[in-house]
């Protein structure tokens, strides 16, 4: 059997999956790997074209009647969440007024720039554009998520806010960015099977970190090893392997974004087991 998987070519996605990506893993499945920006894989998950994929929470919210979410594989976790970057200090009180460009309208860092602040002038465009777009002064400020979070200085600008500091704060939660999700039409017997096989896949990259550097290096947008290197600590954490008590964050989040009508309400179990 084979099934589509979806992820993007960050270096926490091609770390988690290494090892399913390069038949490292004992299983009788097979996968057919799509690799692609996380805003392009919620919209090809919105239209159901996936079986099993990686997609931002607030993706989520819109997806709960159709797809599960694994216990392995998510990006969750403390100080890592999205910036807002801009040329030169803007105060919050003028950001109102500013056009920020945002990575995608499913994205995790725009629900959050929602609830931070949701009268903004907002300008869409692929994440790794936003940083030489604010840099240009074609927006007046950027929201950048991966490894944005630790190259913005190289395009000379300044950290406006940290919105992954801003949700800890209000919640006392780590922040919710992604996770994997699982067509329910699969079943839950072969969702858990998927489910293990993530796990192992995380297991094996972090017992095999030598091997995966290649793979990695040839999908990152930043090339340099000290940032991919960064990246993966960031975003790959015990979480990754399981989330754990971490459910709450993710419940939270939705439930905010819920109570605001920004996602459909949805009776959906988030697990499927």
């Amino acid at each position: 059997m084979t099934l589509s998987i979806g992820y993007s070519p960050c270096p926490n996605d091609t770390f988690i999956f290494y090892a399913l990506a390069h038949e490292k893993l004992k299983t009788e499945l097979e996968f057919s790997e799509i690799l692609m920006d996380v805003e392009g894989l919620n919209e090809r998950a919105l239209n159901k074209e996936l079986d099993i994929t990686k997609a931002s929470f607030y993706a989520f919210g819109f997806l709960r009647e159709n797809y599960g979410l694994l216990h392995s594989g998510s990006a969750l976790g403390r100080g890592c969440g999205p910036l807002i970057v801009a040329k030169k200090p803007i105060k919050l009180s003028e950001l109102v007024h500013s056009s920020i460009a945002i990575p995608g309208k499913m994205t995790t860092a725009y629900l959050l720039l929602q609830l931070f602040e949701p009268c903004i002038k907002i300008v869409e465009m692929p994440f790794d554009r936003i940083m030489n777009a604010v840099s240009l002064g074609t927006v007046d400020a950027g929201l950048v998520i991966h490894e944005g979070r630790f190259t913005y200085q190289n395009y000379n600008l300044v950290k406006l806010v940290d919105l992954g500091e801003w949700w800890e704060e209000e919640t006392g939660l780590p922040i919710p960015l992604g996770g994997i999700l699982a067509r329910r039409e699969l079943g839950a017997g072969m969702i858990r099977k998927i489910d293990d096989l993530v796990k192992k896949s995380v297991e094996y990259a972090f017992r095999n970190r030598g091997q995966t550097k290649e793979y990695i290096r040839s999908n990152a947008q930043e090339l340099d090893d000290e940032v991919i290197e960064q990246h993966i600590q960031l975003y790959v954490n015990d979480y990754t392997l399981d989330i754990g008590d971490g459910i709450v964050a993710i419940e939270k989040l939705l439930e905010t974004a819920e109570e605001l009508n920004l996602i459909p309400h949805c009776d959906k179990p988030v697990f499927i087991d």
